[in-house]
């Protein structure tokens, strides 16, 4: 049996386990996903490393608050490198411990599956954190004109020094930028667990798509002005599938059956 898991503190809401279990079961592979919750220390998260590598354990995802320490515990590719964090972990028997950023490529495939091109679109992504970093990356990679907005402009200042092509601004410039966008990402944490939007209203527009990395509850309150607004909307649980899609199939080298991990992942929400 492989054993897969997930490296984080808290871990016990987590919707990974039964989203790829249910891939296990639908192409009959013998593995298990458990969850790992090391103290929340650099020491602690490089111990359970070493330790998940000892056991042979095959894979592990990573979560809040490791996903930056993890970068000087494993060998990562240039994009977790540029991301500067790592959320996915590959366990090799014959070297280190190697580590990637699915969460970029999770927004990009959840973009892809609702048919929105990227391609010379122009892309805000709402927020400079962790999930900001990595969404603003992938739609960089993909050939978007990237704007960074951030609360705190300094932030949003430097996340776009680094992304290919991006710009820079506060959240408060979004009523003036809006309207000549075609994508629109929230990777704040504005609206979860509560009925607000980082957007105003009147802001949003017809030939958006907007989407929100928020996916409790899964209908926000900035997907629901979107809509209203006769914008395109893909709630949160698109990306939260499809960066665990990426990973399953990284760890398997399988195609993921990705309609049984999103009936599971959706059936928890």
């Amino acid at each position: 049996m492989q054993v897969f898991g997930l490296l984080g503190n808290p871990v016990g809401h987590s919707l990974s386990p039964p989203m790829h279990e249910a891939a296990y079961d639908a192409l009959d592979i013998d593995a298990r996903y458990v969850t790992f919750e090391p103290d929340a220390t650099p020491d602690a998260l490089e111990r359970a490393i070493d330790g998940a590598q000892a056991l042979g354990i095959a894979g592990c995802n990573v979560t809040i608050p490791f996903k930056q320490d993890a970068l000087t515990f494993v060998e990562p590719d240039s994009l977790a490198t540029r991301i500067g964090a790592v959320n996915t972990i590959d366990f090799s028997p014959d070297g280190p411990p190697a580590g990637y950023n699915t969460d970029a490529i999770g927004a990009v495939r959840a973009l892809r599956e609702h048919d929105v091109a990227l391609e010379g679109a122009s892309a805000i992504v709402a927020g400079a954190g962790g999930a900001g970093r990595a969404i603003a990356f992938g739609l960089a990679d993909e050939g978007a004109d990237v704007t960074v907005v951030n609360r705190t402009v300094s932030r949003a200042d430097e996340l776009a020094a680094v992304v290919p092509g991006a710009t820079a601004g506060g959240l408060d410039s979004l009523p003036d930028v809006l309207p000549g966008t075609d994508v629109l990402v929230n990777a704040t944490s504005v609206g979860m667990d509560e009925d607000v939007s980082p957007v105003p209203a009147d802001a949003l527009h017809g030939q958006l798509t907007v989407m929100d990395a928020v996916y409790h509850p899964l209908e926000t309150r900035l997907l629901q002005e979107a809509a209203d607004a006769g914008a395109a909307t893909v709630d949160g649980a698109w990306m939260l599938l499809y960066q665990g899609v990426e990973a399953f199939e990284r760890w398997t080298g399988r195609e993921a059956p990705v309609d049984r991990m999103n009936e599971a992942l959706r059936s928890r929400l």
